[in-house]
């Protein structure tokens, strides 16, 4: 337990020197929330292992807020001597329950960041910033319009290649 509990201080640490708030201050208001509960269905609960509780209640080790108090970023804490991606598969359910869309898996020491909508985990040096986190959410290109936006260029070239 004490290393979790020295893992969490570098936590702590790199999400102030990164913009988040863990007190209302002249910078804005509280943006991380510390342990919410969350309900799990019981087979979110089944699917995650003999190693998690038997409840239907969870606790996100930190919620991350967007300005508007609604959950960003769920972040999974590990021990220092554990790798953070043992927490992968309890992080995606906890982001699933508060409709987030990033999750950071760290042990104080090593990081990861996840966009659920894009692909695996990645290593990251330090946490993003509330804003960037923020902005890099809001991008979400529409599939259709750029398959019909390349489908008409496409159709330009072939039309052009036949006048010639």
């Amino acid at each position: 337990m004490p290393k979790e509990a020295h893992a969490r201080i570098k936590i702590n640490k790199l999400l102030e020197a990164a913009g988040w708030r863990f007190f209302d201050s002249s910078q804005g208001k509280a943006n991380i929330a510390l342990e919410p509960n969350v309900k799990l269905t019981q087979a979110q609960v089944d699917a995650m292992g003999n190693d998690f509780d038997t409840t239907s209640n969870g606790f996100i080790d930190f919620l991350l807020l967007d300005e508007s108090n609604f959950p960003l970023v769920v972040l999974e804490a590990k021990a220092e001597g554990k790798n953070p991606l043992i927490g992968k598969e309890h992080a995606r359910k906890y982001a699933k329950s508060q409709n987030c869309r990033f999750i950071i898996l760290s042990n104080g020491n090593l990081h990861y960041l996840w966009d659920l909508q894009h692909g695996n985990p990645h290593v990251i040096t330090r946490f993003p910033q509330p804003g960037a986190i923020k902005g890099y959410a809001r991008f979400q290109p529409d599939p259709k319009r750029l398959v019909a936006g390349a489908t008409s260029v496409v159709m330009g070239l072939v039309a052009a290649q036949a006048t010639i």
